[in-house]
């Protein structure tokens, strides 16, 4: 069981959300081998899944904020395991787009109830109060991490 020390210091509570983040990453983890998906596959799934029209690959690229080159082995991971196709852009038929298939749609929300359900397991160890506190919280650290960094003097 973990020590609760009044007072902590935000690095000392950086570092406990660190492992937090970490076990809940790997608890993931999990569920997305039931699915023979790796994490970057199956963020790359999920934001396909998302975009209408289907998304090119630079443009996927970009969303994921990755390297094309690695969104070219990503996608092709994803069309190997039946999830996507690529199809030509109806707009540029030199680029393509891709595209997801109905397979790839159920896998999808699969993971995303899994990955729910995992998630609501975790956080429903903590009473009402603490996940009101925990909701506030991670609002404003969102908030933080959407500003700019301050300049320094």
């Amino acid at each position: 069981m973990t020590t609760r020390t009044p007072g902590q210091s935000s690095e000392d509570l950086g570092e406990q959300l660190l492992r937090v983040a970490r076990g809940l990453r790997r608890a993931w983890m999990v569920d997305l081998s039931a699915h023979d998906l790796s994490p970057h596959e199956a963020r790359a799934l999920r934001v396909a899944a998302d975009r209408d029209p289907a998304p090119r690959l630079r443009d996927l690229a970009d969303a994921l904020r990755i390297a094309p080159r690695s969104v070219t082995d990503v996608v092709d991971a994803l069309e190997a395991k039946g999830y996507v196709v690529r199809q030509p852009d109806p707009a540029d038929r030199r680029a393509s787009v891709v595209v997801v298939t109905e397979a790839g749609h159920t896998v999808c929300a699969d993971v995303h109830d899994a990955r729910r359900r995992t998630m609501g397991g975790q956080i429903g160890a903590l009473s009402a109060e603490q996940r009101a506190a925990l909701a506030d919280a991670l609002a404003t650290l969102e908030d933080t991490l959407e500003r700019p960094p301050s300049a320094s003097p």
